[in-house]
């Protein structure tokens, strides 16, 4: 795709200054699963509304197929996220598993083949806290990441502006255990879609610490450590290496972090926690740590949500996104991207034509 070069060179230079279009300074906004504030997450739908509202990425959330496609859900057991449950013709899918040390019963993504899970329907996962999007049941199907490349293309075409993607490799361990690792067939298809470089417009994530060390010998794209708040990278459990996430925030711990990321992907409460009254408290010297050690920082997830909101901004979803903001992180995920573009004080988008 032929894309505009003024447009390439002010993301690269946003990348570099966390500076949001046209050099005003603001946060670079994630579309956290799309926008499932208003659609079901991780379908082309959620997605594509994200890229309306004006998110200058993308998130696609990362699993597999029994025949090796990567596919786009939070999790690879999908009985939450897909009507595979009131599917007669895989009820003897249904089995116990255990995920990063956890029992879990239900359908995974692993146990068929595309075309099968192709035949299965998105559903809202959390439909007392979001019922406007129960509407929207049965009508979009599992992307996979290589439809959600074409969406990016298409939707540059069509509105000229680059638009990265953040795709994050879910339980990449179990995955590597069962015969299906997700590293090499990621690079190989990014890589493949034109995606090379440092400044990419792309960030690739994980919660665990080896297979982001992996993937470092694997490509030059930016990775990015999720930060846990709370327990420890799966994959330290299968080493019997003590650290923890709270070992992994510190100045130490994000020094480390820096041999092999560029990012570090922090849960709001490292950066600004909440007492026990779930009212927001000061913030940390997180963002300064992270700083120090060579790191960007973006944050996840801000939610407008009241369930998802401290106990002070109830009702003030705008306020809490703020509050955050004004720590002066690079990036930050969002489920309502429109929300998120307001409270960085920028302009609403208008969708194009």
């Amino acid at each position: 795709m032929n894309r505009c070069p003024l447009k390439l060179a002010c993301l690269l230079a946003l990348l570099l200054t966390s500076s949001l279009g046209g050099c005003a300074a603001a946060p670079m906004l994630i579309g956290h699963r799309g926008a499932p504030g208003y659609r079901p997450e991780h379908t082309l739908a959620s997605y594509a509304l994200a890229i309306e509202q004006g998110a200058d990425f993308i998130e696609p959330d990362l699993v597999i197929t029994r025949d090796g496609v990567l596919v786009c859900r939070h999790e690879n057991e999908i009985s939450g996220t897909t009507d595979v449950a009131r599917r007669p013709e895989f009820a003897s899918r249904k089995t116990t598993k255990t995920i990063d040390g956890t029992p879990v019963t239900g359908w995974f993504t692993e146990d068929f083949f595309l075309a099968e899970l192709k035949t299965l329907r998105a559903t809202e996962r959390i439909p007392k806290v979001r019922p406007d999007n129960v509407q929207y049941n049965g009508q979009f199907e599992v992307p996979t990441l290589g439809e959600v490349i074409s969406l990016v293309r298409s939707s540059e075409a069509r509105t000229g502006r680059t638009i990265g993607l953040y795709p994050e490799t879910k339980h990449p361990t179990y995955f590597r255990g069962i015969g299906l690792p997700l590293e090499e067939r990621l690079v190989y298809l990014l890589t493949a879609s034109g995606y090379s470089g440092r400044n990419a417009p792309i960030f690739i994530q994980s919660f665990e610490v080896s297979n982001l060390r992996h993937l470092r010998t694997l490509t030059d794209l930016p990775l990015v450590q999720l930060l846990g708040y709370g327990g420890q990278p799966y994959d330290f459990t299968v080493a019997s290496d003590p650290r923890t996430y709270a070992d992994l925030v510190t100045p130490a711990g994000l020094k480390f972090i820096s041999t092999y990321a560029d990012v570090a992907g922090a849960n709001k409460l490292h950066i600004i926690p909440c007492d026990a009254s779930g009212k927001l408290m000061a913030p940390t010297s997180f963002v300064a740590d992270a700083r120090a050690a060579g790191l960007r920082v973006h944050l996840w997830t801000l939610r407008a949500d009241n369930s998802f909101l401290p106990a002070d901004y109830k009702n003030n979803a705008l306020g809490e996104f703020r509050a955050y903001l004004s720590t002066g992180v690079d990036g930050f995920f969002t489920d309502q991207p429109d929300l998120g573009r307001a409270a960085a004080g920028l302009p609403p988008m208008h969708p194009s034509r």
